[in-house]
């Protein structure tokens, strides 16, 4: 705290006499110096966002620190153990995709992959914390630093933090809390949520009637080998067989809520390749309860060893009572000293309050609310509200929230921008949704994509010298395209489509809309872009400066209409040629226009997409022809 309270006091000559973003010294009062360390972008935390925010924002061109707590990256994804993909499988987004191939090269094929059944992408932690280790080194303006702890932060101007047992400053512009808790935001007095909201609140009709601060059951989970030998540990302390007596069909449990599987099937939900067996078993497995987040270190590490000492006596029970005992702990997976992966699987941290909150109403019926957030996507999901609660006492006076059925969804940007202060971003689990949502967009591949675009954002504010608010939403969506990227979760349009960027365009404009569907397990939303066009199906209200459109819908007619909205005049005998310099086929002129022909005129000629802005709220804030 010393080095940042002399920081302050010399603050007016370091913020006037050293703006060329170069490193310096200062001198303190006791004559020690100091290194101020200035980038143009720090994340703290290398987790599943956090490193991809990294990697995005350096591979921009923007000279990006890291500062992770262990010596691994990846966090739940592969520090905490959860090398299992929730979700996505069909919307490969981004540097989800890149991760997903990286894993592809290193097993020899995709379906390699589907080991367990609780995923289709499956992977040893220890491969998945290579391969990002791999990609993060060959990244020339991105620096890392391991096994370091936040002291302090102090925000002005700029951001500048303090780490535990280093002597050096770090400034920068723009900040981005990936920590696994949100532990930057109560540094920086920032508002935030934790545990369940009233069905007041954000009015969702399936959370509880008043407010509590029951969160998630976090995990610590193991990796087990298969050693082909009997593998026994030590009866723990305090096991007693019946604590889980009720994770599998076991015959013996009489009180249960929920399916139970066999026992074969409990193993191999997890299954990973080379014989090693993920253990995050939710049903009476080794889920704990402890609301950490408020606690203090020394707190939380002794909540910690306590999930660790359930896990064991989960794994005597699997190697006793299931006749497991050729499994067991590899330590080679992580060597740690006691076999346990790097951090606890959290399910749940703050939650800050940002300029908008994705609510459960948000994802069902996203053209019904008085927002319209869908036109500001980021990131999508497909997974259902997946909430763990069963290791809470009172778990049966709980909301049942065990896989409620949504459609697919976008994020909206102003989820990742707290209120209340400039430049700084939140991502991993703590952006700004209500507490039923937080189900969904807590798993790896949603968080992943919340990473990469927060490492845009704060590129381009980098890049055009602005605050992060005065960054254009469709700039951001624009370069997540262009990465590859969803921001509308069209699950019937594969990103490789030739005509992918301009559905999701047109379809982030309102102007053409999807519908979202649950079909058993799985959670959709369609664009349908050869279905006929059909007037009802166009929604041009707050396009102002648009005419309305001919009760025909045909191409002939489409093309007149462009081009009174154009200016631009369209011969007939030209009107082939742009069919097919759009890479469309079957030009007839009075036949119907399909939803996706329409999209990829509308797109190409006008572009509306471009040449108007949305604000957080998805309003529509200037004229596209200024």
């Amino acid at each position: 705290m010393k080095k940042l309270i002399f920081l302050l006091f010399l603050f007016p000559f370091f913020i006037y006499s050293q703006i060329d973003n170069s490193d310096f010294k200062i001198i303190d009062s006791d004559y020690t110096s100091y290194n101020v360390k200035t980038y143009d972008i720090i994340v703290v935390g290398g987790g599943t966002s956090g490193v991809v925010s990294a990697i995005q924002s350096s591979r921009m061109g923007s000279k990006t620190l890291l500062i992770e707590e262990s010596d691994w990256l990846g966090g739940m994804l592969t520090s905490a153990g959860v090398s299992a993909m929730d979700g996505n499988y069909k919307l490969p987004s981004g540097f989800l995709q890149e991760f997903r191939d990286s894993l592809v090269s290193y097993y020899g094929h995709l379906d390699s992959l589907k080991t367990g059944w609780v995923s289709n992408i499956m992977f040893e932690p220890s491969i998945g914390n290579k391969i990002l280790k791999k990609i993060t080194d060959s990244e020339k303006n991105l620096t890392i630093k391991y096994n370091s702890v936040i002291e302090e932060l102090y925000k002005k101007e700029f951001f500048f933090l303090e780490l535990e047992e280093d002597p050096d400053i770090y400034k920068s512009n723009i900040l981005i809390d990936a920590t696994e808790l949100g532990d930057l935001i109560p540094l920086l007095n920032l508002s935030y949520l934790i545990g369940m909201d009233s069905n007041q609140r954000y009015d969702e009709d399936i959370a509880p009637e008043k407010s509590n601060n029951i969160i998630q059951d976090l995990t610590y989970v193991m990796i087990l080998k298969d050693f082909k030998k009997d593998m026994t540990i030590d009866k723990p302390k305090n096991y007693n067989k019946y604590e889980f007596i009720c994770s599998y069909d076991s015959g013996q449990c009489s009180d249960n809520d929920k399916k139970l599987w066999s026992k074969d099937k409990l193993i191999t939900y997890g299954k990973l390749p080379n014989n090693k067996y993920m253990i995050n078993w939710p049903i009476n497995g080794n889920d704990y309860y402890s609301n950490s987040i408020e606690m203090t270190k020394q707190e939380r590490s002794l909540n910690y060893e306590k999930a660790k000492q359930k896990s064991l006596r989960f794994l005597y029970f699997i190697q006793t009572e299931m006749n497991f005992n050729n499994l067991s702990i590899d330590y080679n997976e992580y060597k740690t000293k006691d076999g346990f992966p790097k951090i606890p699987y959290h399910r749940e941290s703050r939650r800050s309050e940002g300029m908008v909150t994705l609510t459960l109403n948000d994802i069902k019926s996203p053209y019904s609310n008085s927002n319209s957030i869908y036109r500001t996507g980021i990131a999508v999901g497909d997974y259902p509200v997946d909430h763990h609660h069963g290791a809470y006492t009172n778990y049966s006076n709980l909301p049942k929230l065990d896989f409620y059925p949504v459609p697919s969804y976008s994020v909206p940007l102003g989820s990742l921008i707290p209120k209340g202060i400039e430049n700084f971003i939140v991502v991993e689990k703590s952006i700004s949704v209500s507490n039923l949502v937080n189900g969904t967009t807590r798993l790896q591949p949603v968080v992943m994509q919340i990473g990469q675009a927060a490492g845009i954002l704060a590129h381009l504010a980098v890049k055009n010298n602005q605050s992060i608010n005065e960054v254009k939403i469709r700039d951001v969506q624009l370069q997540i395209l262009k990465s590859k990227g969803y921001i509308l979760p069209y699950v019937d349009i594969e990103i490789d489509h030739p005509h992918f960027l301009s559905y999701q365009k047109i379809g982030a404009c309102g102007i053409l809309r999807s519908k979202g569907i649950n079909i058993g397990w799985e959670n959709k939303t369609f664009f349908y872009p050869n279905m006929k066009l059909e007037l009802d199906q166009v929604f041009i209200e707050d396009w102002k400066n648009f005419e309305s459109l001919p009760k025909k819908l045909s191409i002939i007619n489409i093309f007149k209409w462009l081009s009174k909205n154009s200016g631009f005049n369209f011969e007939k005998d030209v009107l082939e040629g742009y069919w097919n310099k759009y890479k469309l086929s079957d030009f007839k002129l009075e036949r119907i226009i399909t939803r996706g022909e329409f999209a990829v005129l509308l797109d190409n000629i006008i572009d509306p997409f471009s040449k108007i802005n949305v604000d957080y709220q998805g309003n529509l804030i200037t004229n596209f022809n200024d």
